[in-house]
């Protein structure tokens, strides 16, 4: 029979896919991750996509946050947080654990649960533990629901600086000389731990640079001329993290380069150069997010260290099995060697941010470059892959 004659139903207008920007959380970073979700939400196409803005506050609850990008900024020195933007104290958010099913729920005590519709895709702007680090993109391959950036395995070795050095040497990449202090060893034999300390110094020299093992944007991290400052910069570096590494300090110039992975494969952006901030013992978290030091962008590098720079950046991509993206960082020795320090899987997209910095030099635009990373975590699949 002819179905010629029939009736036609009219077709549906196809959907913008949805992209829920999540930021906050519950790590030391949870201000700066507010700052770039502004910036991301203000770049993202609105004649492309469909936006949900999803914070985490710091206790964790999932909340729906205000779209307004002009709230989520620095404003005297003071980040922004979730709690201030989240629409509701009490409402949450719950995201689907059924593969088949991405439709994205909003609950608030004493009314019946609002479904906010499918999410395609999670743009999670998280930096630090509890988001950064695997736990978010664990709970997002369970979901189903694709993501931007690395997956489990490489947020995980790009959180934690000790397994990411690890993996950078069993990968012929030159790190600097550093040591782990764990938190079992600082609280049952102190006086073992600090001699080991102790004796690293007296292998590599003073000063040496105390940090959380697993934490970033320069948080918790104390330069230490001798002795007597050490069981203060650990301390503080235990407020962030019980688990603490010990470096030594690098003489030579900082080198950042990003890595954006397109089509064919990864790719390195024009390199940037940290200078010596003026007001700041070393490029800490005032120096890059209050005081907004500024790098330049490209670094004054020969033709030969550029090409260098941006090789070894992609090689460190490769090494850590990342996604998406990746902010690499150097030493450039007196020597003439680079020397890395470590990655960040996802680095600030703040105004002032290196990564978009170095992608803008390199002829890649700030929307641009967020459409690229929304595009590429669409075309990936969760799972094994």
């Amino acid at each position: 029979m002819s179905t010629e004659n029939l009736p036609q139903s009219p077709e549906q207008p196809s959907r913008k896919p949805r992209v829920a920007v999540v930021c906050g959380g519950r790590s030391s970073e949870h201000g700066i991750s507010v700052v770039t979700a502004g910036a991301v939400l203000r770049a993202i196409d609105r004649t492309k996509y469909e936006v949900l803005p999803i914070g985490i506050t710091r206790d964790g609850r999932w909340a729906l946050t205000a779209d307004d990008p002009e709230r989520m900024a620095i404003t005297d020195r003071r980040t922004p947080s979730v709690d201030e933007l989240a629409e509701s104290a009490e409402g949450g958010v719950i995201l689907p654990v059924d593969p088949a099913n991405r439709e994205v729920v909003y609950s608030e005590p004493g009314s019946v649960p609002k479904a906010l519709g499918e999410v395609d895709v999670v743009f999670p702007v998280l930096h630090g533990p509890y988001g950064e680090d695997g736990t978010l993109q664990g709970l997002l391959e369970l979901s189903g629901v694709p993501y931007v950036g690395s997956g489990v395995l490489a947020s995980a070795v790009g959180q934690d600086k000790e397994y990411m050095k690890r993996v950078f040497t069993s990968f012929g990449l030159k790190v600097g000389p550093y040591v782990v202090i764990r938190p079992r060893e600082w609280v049952q034999d102190r006086p073992a731990a600090r001699k080991k300390i102790v004796d690293f110094a007296g292998e590599h020299g003073w000063p040496l640079f105390v940090k959380p093992a697993r934490a970033g944007s320069s948080i918790g991290i104390t330069k230490v001329e001798d002795l007597s400052g050490l069981d203060e910069a650990i301390e503080e570096a235990q407020r962030h993290d019980p688990k603490v590494l010990v470096e030594a300090a690098l003489r030579g110039r900082e080198i950042e380069c990003g890595v954006l992975e397109f089509e064919d494969g990864p790719r390195a952006s024009v390199p940037a150069e940290i200078p010596p901030p003026e007001a700041h013992a070393y490029y800490d978290f005032e120096a890059k997010y209050i005081d907004s030091t500024p790098g330049m962008v490209p670094a004054p590098l020969t033709p030969e260290e550029t090409a260098e720079v941006q090789r070894l950046a992609v090689e460190a991509f490769e090494a850590a099995s990342c996604e998406g993206l990746v902010r690499a960082d150097f030493f450039l020795t007196e020597d003439g060697e680079f020397v890395i320090n470590e990655i960040n899987t996802m680095p600030g997209f703040t105004p002032i941010s290196m990564y978009p910095q170095m992608w803008q030099a390199s002829g890649v635009a700030y929307e641009e470059l967020v459409d690229r990373l929304i595009q590429a975590a669409l075309r990936r699949s969760t799972g094994l892959r």
